[in-house]
């Protein structure tokens, strides 16, 4: 049997959790675990009527042949043509306190019934998880949502090629806006021409934080514009069949002034001094301590902000390095090597009163003798002419 995944890793991760049984119900995870597979219908949003659509995946361990899959009465259709890697397959879930009463049943059907289950646990809505307590009094459940995580932290050569290919689009889609938006636009404007350039590129757009002039506001926003002689930051988040581009590029309405390349050059130094020391087989630490490194011969009166997290379905997926970002989390590969193939989003921001907010935000890939970056161009001050 193919596996969409690596079974041998998964099977070590339940392993070594002592996890017998995996009862999977988010769309992202569930889309891995199915080699790419969503239904179309509820790709964007999940409530219908009095409830929610909810994928689930149920495998247990080391015995894929035994996995099984309870989707939507809708799905088979999609399924015709997009067939599954799992065989037992029931099309008959409306809501989600059916989906785990059914999960339940197959979990009892095949003889785990008082094993070790594990299921993502902030992904399982409450009339689900009672579902399954009530109707498996005598599992132990257990929150695999890091563990599965782990599992697709190192990409795949087709995964890659996606993260590629949505870093790449949404910084040509950033320089488009950022050289034809004319002098006065509201950032909402400037939010939403950024989101119909991406659309146009078959990109699912998410978000997009703008900030103009000396705001420090990235609320899109008809009461915030963009002016002559003013610096425009854009970070934006987009995904192409679910792997997420996240990247953050400035630019100034006219010429930069020197000021504004001081800072700019600072701040992309800062970003830069990772890639010196980036390949397989570095922890998180390494990566940090390159930034505060380079913070430490800039400007001591500029307060530089520097994260990096990993990337891929979501954002701040694993690798986890960093436990003291704007997001908190354990971190293990603080410690741990990093991995060829694993993927980063490396970030740098500064507020300065007479400018306003300057930020880079870059992915790069590791790779056993160094790093490749994606959606790389556009790293300096991008000049609208419009003025």
């Amino acid at each position: 049997m193919q596996l969409p995944f690596d079974q041998s890793k998964l099977d070590k991760l339940l392993d070594d959790n002592g996890i017998d049984f995996l009862i999977i119900n988010d769309k992202n995870t569930a889309q891995y675990l199915l080699g790419g597979y969503k239904f179309f219908f509820f790709a964007q949003k999940d409530s219908i009527g009095i409830s929610r659509y909810l994928p689930t995946v149920g495998y247990p361990k080391g015995r894929p042949e035994m996995a099984f899959y309870i989707g939507h009465m809708l799905e088979g259709q999609q399924q015709e043509v997009e067939p599954l890697w799992i065989q037992d397959i029931k099309n008959i879930q409306w809501n989600t306190s059916q989906a785990g009463h059914e999960a339940a049943k197959k979990v009892i059907e095949l003889g785990y019934s008082k094993k070790r289950i594990g299921i993502e646990l902030c992904n399982t809505p409450t009339d689900t998880y009672i579902a399954l307590k009530k109707n498996l009094p005598d599992a132990e459940f257990v929150d695999v949502l890091v563990l599965m995580q782990e599992l697709r932290s190192v990409k795949t050569d087709q995964e890659l090629e996606l993260l590629k290919k949505a870093s790449d689009n949404i910084t040509a889609c950033m320089k488009k806006v950022m050289t034809v938006t004319k002098p006065g636009a509201d950032t909402h404007s400037i939010a939403q021409a950024l989101k119909e350039e991406e659309t146009k590129l078959s990109m699912n757009f998410e978000y997009c934080l703008v900030a103009a002039g000396k705001s420090y506001n990235r609320t899109p926003s008809k009461k915030l514009s963009w002016n002559k002689g003013e610096i425009l930051s854009l970070d934006s988040g987009a995904n192409l069949k679910g792997y997420l581009g996240d990247l953050c590029r400035m630019a100034v309405m006219g010429k930069p002034s020197s000021k504004m390349r001081d800072l700019l050059s600072q701040v992309r130094a800062i970003n830069d001094a990772p890639r010196s020391v980036i390949k397989a087989g570095i922890t998180g630490n390494e990566i940090i301590e390159a930034a505060h490194r380079e913070i430490s011969k800039c400007d001591k009166t500029l307060n530089f902000k520097f994260v990096a997290h990993g990337m891929g379905m979501i954002q701040h997926e694993a690798p986890h390095m960093y436990d003291k970002g704007v997001i908190p989390y354990p971190a293990p590969y603080k410690e741990k090597s990093l991995e060829s193939g694993m993927v980063l989003s490396i970030e740098t921001d500064l507020k300065y009163d007479d400018v306003g907010f300057v930020k880079l935000e870059d992915t790069v890939v590791i790779k056993n003798d160094g790093f490749e970056a994606y959606g790389d161009d556009i790293r300096d001050w991008v000049c609208n002419e419009n003025v």
